[in-house]
């Protein structure tokens, strides 16, 4: 029993040292890659996205239907046709 408490902390501290070490390496291979990049490529990056992410919703949309241009022409008749409907002949009606 005195083993196990006595080498259960020396495993626990030698697998927190090979943590810290491959997060290390990482946060380096993360600072090589980005030692170059300049806030202007962040700023074209950003705006890339932005456009890149408004033409997939715009498809997404066309694919759903919901930006269908047959569809807003349809909608603009069946406005038309009951603001027809809706029309007085100009006299005046109650009182």
């Amino acid at each position: 029993m005195h083993h196990l408490l006595l080498y259960t902390p020396i495993l626990f501290a030698i697998l927190a040292l090979l943590f810290s070490l491959y997060a290390c390496g990482r946060v380096a291979k993360v600072q090589n890659a980005t030692k170059d990049l300049e806030w202007d490529a962040i700023a074209n990056i950003t705006g890339d996205l932005a456009t890149t992410k408004k033409t997939i919703q715009t498809l997404n949309n066309r694919i759903n239907g919901m930006h269908s241009p047959k569809i807003a022409e349809q909608e603009l008749l069946m406005q038309l046709m009951q603001n027809k409907g809706q029309q007085t002949n100009g006299k005046m009606v109650g009182g």
